[in-house]
């Protein structure tokens, strides 16, 4: 099976680790040889496991042309059952294949399952102390357009907040504008109510430096004005960090200083923008977590997953099948919010997943006649005619479709767009309003490479900048260059997917530094020399987007269909923008994109729905 390595299909990496398992097998086993490269593969593009029953028999392709065809799906699995290097779930062994004839390298075995048994074993969980009075009483204060008596069943975003403090374990998750982030300071009241006599000790977390500064801004303007006393607002923290950070990345190790054995110090634990969240890091957080701690989780599931192997949101909320809620959870709803939910909403078998998860449908950001909003859900559904069909409608303002001419040189199509986008925060005289300024506009792209990748695009638009005398590039580090940092350096502070300006420092010699936000300072800054890992970013991938909001976005698609453009990714590009979107391409290449769903193959959602 050598000659596996020739096709293309394999890196080096899945190579090495597939010769591993047969030289640890200690016979020459194609089959074995073959579905431990593919395992490597396919964790490499984000899936937890292989199934070998969806590519048993089929022909596997690289750059469109067919490399080999896998073994029939049982031939397959009889063939690695009789060696010692695969086992059963529970075994020892390097890779473990399970009864619907998943494989899995065991180190991703094993986070699956931990994160399984974590979770059935807290949505099983409540707080028995809860005062369900005062708990009604704080609903009806913060939500009082949401918590109508009588016939009348409660909002979803009132239902979310009960939610999440009547169980140990919750799920909100909701499009853009639903209001997932702005209710975590009402839930955070609402905690702090509860315990008012006691001390409550709360963390703020996201995947990213970016995603947590603006959770932390989000909760810093909503507390202002929520309705409860002067005492539970000054409680209620603000400050909010990656989830690396709150666990306590050890540096030079893959191991994290609060674990299973040294639990996190927190009574309640937040985690917004989880759709980001791999399956390793969601394992590793939730068994950090005290016994009796709560942890609500937010985040779209529509949007692209992870860049790591799972797409743990999404699996979670897929597993919830509506089956219903326990009678207790029936009856505390029905007492906080004095509405007869029905005997048929009520069920006498243990909790499931379906009520730790509240699913927010209505954005107060969009409105019904929003083009962003009807073309978002039509690219959500699949539906390539009408999303299409929108776009060309010019009674929608807000978004846009504009075919690209081929043959026609990008820099003439994107020049009046780069230099309408990006004047205004060179224009600006304080690094505050530079980076403000930055953030209305943002191009993104679907990939790194290419005519249309990011590269590419940002060499374009520094460009067209500088012939337009509004920059000037001649050196690496010039004023108004911007930059993204690609990885966390918590000597400094920054984070992967913070964004910087490089500015003149008129009190230093007017030296250039590279500005960047600051929750507690207004901005901070760097010399150029002291950053380590960065890249300019007029131009930013999609996937670099998540956790970001822009006025304005120019969505550019690549000129032929690509693996990774799929409607997650055309719908977490649209939905970056707050109030208007272009998006530039050819319709064969966007159609095609809004047909592709992308499939991660892991036993998450089974387990979980079982």
């Amino acid at each position: 099976m050598e000659e596996l390595f020739t096709t293309g299909a394999f890196s080096h990496m899945d190579i090495h680790f597939a010769r591993l398992m047969v030289k640890l097998e200690g016979r020459d086993v194609p089959e074995l040889f073959l579905a431990a490269a593919l395992v490597s593969r396919y964790k490499s593009k984000g899936d937890v496991c292989l199934d070998l029953s969806d590519i048993g028999g089929t022909a596997v392709t690289e750059n469109g042309e067919d490399s080999f065809v896998c073994p029939e799906t049982d031939l397959w699995v009889e063939k690695l059952d009789k060696t010692s290097v695969v086992g059963k779930p529970g075994e020892l062994k390097p890779l473990i294949l399970d009864t619907k004839n998943r494989l899995y390298m065991y180190r991703y075995w094993e986070y699956q399952d931990n994160l399984v048994n974590l979770i059935k074993k807290r949505i099983l969980e409540f707080d028995h102390h809860i005062d369900l009075i005062k708990l009604k009483q704080g609903l009806h204060r913060l939500f009082p357009e949401s918590c109508q008596n009588g016939d009348t069943a409660p909002d979803l975003q009132a239902l979310a907040a009960f939610t999440a403090i009547y169980k140990k374990f919750s799920i909100i998750s909701g499009g853009p504008g639903t209001g997932k982030t702005t209710i975590v300071a009402k839930i955070l009241a609402l905690f702090l109510e509860q315990k008012e006599r006691q001390k409550l000790s709360i963390a703020l977390c996201a995947p990213t430096g970016k995603a947590a500064a603006r959770l932390q801004e989000a909760i810093k303007l909503s507390k202002k004005s929520l309705n409860c006393t002067n005492s539970i607002k000054e409680k209620i923290p603000d400050d909010a960090c990656t989830i690396h950070r709150l666990l306590g990345t050890i540096q030079g190790s893959p191991y994290f200083r609060f674990n299973k054995e040294n639990k996190l110090p927190f009574d309640v634990v937040v985690v917004d923008e989880a759709s980001m969240v791999d399956i390793a890091l969601m394992s590793k957080l939730m068994e950090s977590l005290k016994q009796d701690a709560g942890i609500v989780i937010l985040g779209d599931k529509d949007q692209l997953a992870s860049v790591e192997a799972g797409a743990v949101l999404g699996d979670i909320c897929s597993a919830d099948k509506n089956s219903g809620f326990t009678l207790g959870f029936t009856e505390a709803l029905k007492e906080v919010f004095e509405y007869n939910f029905g005997p048929h909403k009520a069920k006498k078998e243990p909790s499931s997943v379906s009520e730790c998860v509240v699913k927010l449908e209505k954005s107060y950001r969009f409105g019904e006649k929003s083009g962003i909003n009807k073309v978002s859900r039509a690219v959500n559904r699949g539906d390539g005619d009408t999303a299409t069909m929108l776009l060309k409608q010019v009674k929608y303002r807000d978004i846009r479709f504009k075919e690209v001419p081929r043959a026609e040189p990008l820099r003439h199509c994107i020049e009046e767009a780069a230099i309408s986008g990006f004047t205004g925060y060179l224009k600006c005289k304080t690094p505050i309003e530079a980076l403000q300024a930055f953030d209305r506009f943002r191009i993104l792209c679907a990939l790194r490479k290419g005519p249309f990748g990011v590269a590419t695009i940002n060499m374009l638009v520094e460009k067209i900048l500088e012939d337009n005398r509004l920059i000037k590039s001649d050196n690496t580090w010039y004023a108004g260059r911007p930059v993204m940092i690609n990885s966390n350096d918590y000597n400094l502070g920054l984070f992967n997917g913070d964004v910087g300006i490089t500015l003149n420092e008129p009190y230093e010699g007017n030296d250039l530094k590279v500005f960047f936000p600051c929750p507690k300072r207004g901005v901070k800054m760097f010399h150029p020399s002291r950053l380590n890992d960065y890249e300019t970013v007029f131009a930013m991938t999609v996937h670099k987007s998540q956790g970001s909001e822009f006025d304005k976005v120019l969505l550019l698609l690549p000129d032929r269909h690509s693996p990774v453009l799929t409607r997650e990714l055309i719908y977490t590009g649209i939905t970056r923008a707050k109030e208007s979107v272009d998006i530039w391409g050819f319709e064969d290449v966007l159609r095609k994109g809004i047909l592709k769903k992308t499939k991660r193959s892991s036993g998450l959602y089974d387990a979980l729905s079982c």
